[in-house]
C-alpha cells in the first residue's frame, strides 16, 4: 500500500507531438544540410574557388570531429550504456568505430526517433515503462549536440556563404540555398534547446509557447546581426577575419575559464567544453554557470555591440574608399551598416522583454530532477511509515511487510526502513545543469 501511494504521485511527463515534430524536423534538416554541404563543395570545386573550398571543408570536418568527441565522451561517462534497440545492436567497439567515422550522432538520432515512436504506440516496450520520459531524456543530449553543431558549423558556414555573395555581387542559387539551410538549422537548434530547458520547469511554472517564440526571436536577431557583421567585414578584409576570430576567442575563452565551469566529468572534457563555449560566445551568449550573470551579460553584449559597430564601420570605410568591381552606393552601405547594428539593439530589447515577462526566476531546488540522471526517493524510516494515528490492523500489516523484506539482522538495530519504489523518470544531468544555469 505504501509503495503504491508513492508511485501514484509520480506522473510521467508527456512527450508531445510538438517535441516529436522538432525531433523529426531536426533529422530532416540534418540530412538536408549534408546534401547541401556536398553540393556546396562540388560547386566551389567546379568554380575553382579553392580558398573558399578549404575554409568550408575546415568547418565541416572540424565541427563533425567536435560533435563526435562530445558524443563519445558522454557515452564513456555512462559506462557505454546502450538502451535503445538501435544502440543494443552495436558493441562498444562498433560504437567507437562509428564515432571515428563521424557517424555517432546518427545513432543518437535513430535512438530518439525509435523511442519517440514507441511512446505514441498503444503497445509499449515492457522494458521501458515510460517511453515518453525516456524519449525526452535521450533528446536532451541530442539537442545539446545539435546546438554545438550549429555554432561550430552552421553559423560559420553562413558567414562564409554571405561573404561569397557579397564579394561576387550576385546571388548564386546554391549559395543562397546553403545560406537558407544554415539559417534553418540555427533556428531549429535554438528552439529545440529552449524546449529541452523548459522540461525541468514544474507544472505550475511551465512557460507558454509564446515564450519559445520570443526566445527564438531575440536569439535570431542577435545571431543574424552578428553573422552579417562578420560577413561584411570578411568580404572586404578577408585576411583579417582569422585574426579577429583568434583574438576574440582568446578573450572569451579566458572569461569562460574564469567562470570556473563544471559541466563535464573529467578535466579533458571540461577544457574542451570551455574552448567550445568560447566559440559559441563568438556568435551568441550562452549561460555556463549558475547564479546571477547580469553583469557578465551586460559586459558581453556591450563588447558584442561595440565589435559589431566596428566591423560595420570598417566595411563602410572600405566600400567608400576602395569600392568593389561592381557598383555599390555609399548611401546604401551606410544604411546596411546602421541596419545591422540596429538589428542587434532590437534583439537586446527582445531579450529584455523575454526576461521581464516570460523568464521564471528559480533556483536548482525548484527544478525537476535530482543531481543524477535518474532520481529515486530516499528510503523511508519506520517512524515516517508507522504513525500513532494508524489503525492497529494497518500497523500490523506494515510490520509484517518489513519483516519479510530482504533486510538482514536485527530490524530494530538497523532503523527499520523499506526502499521506496524508484522514480521511473529519467533526468539528464547535463541538460539539468544547463537549466540551472539558465533559470537561476
Amino acid at each position: 500500500m505504501c509503495d503504491s501511494s508513492l508511485t501514484s504521485t509520480m506522473k510521467p511527463s508527456q512527450y508531445s507531438w510538438v517535441d516529436f515534430l522538432f525531433t523529426c524536423l531536426g533529422l530532416v534538416f540534418l540530412v538536408f544540410d549534408i546534401v547541401l554541404d556536398v553540393l556546396a563543395v562540388v560547386s566551389l570545386y567546379q568554380e575553382r574557388d579553392y580558398r573558399s573550398l578549404c575554409v568550408l571543408l575546415l568547418f565541416l570536418v572540424g565541427s563533425s570531429v567536435l560533435v563526435q568527441a562530445f558524443s563519445w565522451l558522454w557515452y564513456s561517462y555512462e559506462d557505454y550504456r546502450r538502451e535503445t534497440t538501435v544502440e543494443k545492436c552495436l558493441s562498444v567497439g562498433w560504437l567507437k568505430l562509428l564515432h571515428v567515422l563521424q557517424l555517432g550522432i546518427y545513432i543518437r538520432h535513430a535512438g530518439v526517433v525509435e523511442v519517440s515512436v514507441r511512446s505514441f504506440l498503444p503497445k509499449k516496450n515492457p522494458e521501458i515503462k515510460t517511453p515518453g520520459d525516456f524519449a525526452v531524456y535521450l533528446s536532451h543530449d541530442l539537442s545539446m549536440l545539435r546546438l554545438l553543431e550549429t555554432f561550430s558549423e552552421s553559423a560559420p558556414q553562413l558567414v562564409l556563404m554571405l561573404t561569397i555573395m557579397l564579394q561576387r555581387g550576385q546571388l548564386d542559387h546554391w549559395t543562397v540555398l546553403k545560406a537558407l539551410g544554415s539559417a534553418s538549422a540555427i533556428a531549429c537548434s535554438v528552439t529545440m534547446y529552449h524546449r529541452s530547458l523548459r522540461f525541468f520547469l514544474k507544472a505550475k511554472q511551465k512557460q507558454q509557447f509564446v515564450s519559445s517564440v520570443v526566445y527564438f526571436l531575440w536569439n535570431l536577431l542577435l545571431i543574424m546581426s552578428r553573422i552579417t557583421a562578420l560577413a561584411l567585414f570578411a568580404s572586404v578584409l578577408p585576411c583579417f577575419i582569422l585574426t579577429h576570430f583568434i583574438c576574440s576567442w582568446i578573450i572569451l575563452f579566458f572569461f569562460v575559464w574564469r567562470s570556473k565551469t563544471d559541466f563535464m566529468d573529467n578535466a579533458f572534457g571540461e577544457w574542451l567544453y570551455r574552448a567550445t563555449v568560447g566559440l559559441i560566445w563568438y556568435f551568441d551568449w550562452f549561460n555556463v554557470v549558475e547564479g546571477k550573470t547580469r553583469n557578465k551579460t551586460l559586459l558581453y553584449h556591450g563588447y558584442m555591440l561595440a565589435d559589431i559597430s566596428l566591423l560595420c564601420s570598417l566595411w563602410c570605410w572600405k566600400i567608400i574608399t576602395d569600392p568593389p568591381y561592381f557598383e555599390f552606393s555609399p548611401f546604401w552601405a551606410k544604411i546596411i551598416a546602421v541596419s545591422v547594428v540596429s538589428t542587434y539593439i532590437l534583439g537586446l530589447f527582445s531579450k529584455m522583454i523575454y526576461y521581464k515577462f516570460f523568464h521564471p526566476k528559480l533556483n536548482k531546488d525548484q527544478l525537476k530532477g535530482g543531481d543524477t540522471e535518474s532520481s529515486s526517493p530516499e528510503p523511508q524510516p519506520t517512524s515516517k511509515i508507522i504513525s500513532a494515528d494508524m489503525p492497529d490492523a494497518h500497523i500490523s500489516m506494515v510490520r509484517t511487510n518489513l519483516e519479510n523484506s530482504d533486510m538482514d539482522g536485527d530490524i530494530q538495530d538497523r532503523s527499520l526502513s523499506i526502499p521506496a519504489s524508484p522514480d521511473t523518470k529519467r533526468y539528464n544531468k547535463r541538460m539539468k545543469k544547463l537549466a540551472e544555469n539558465f533559470y537561476s
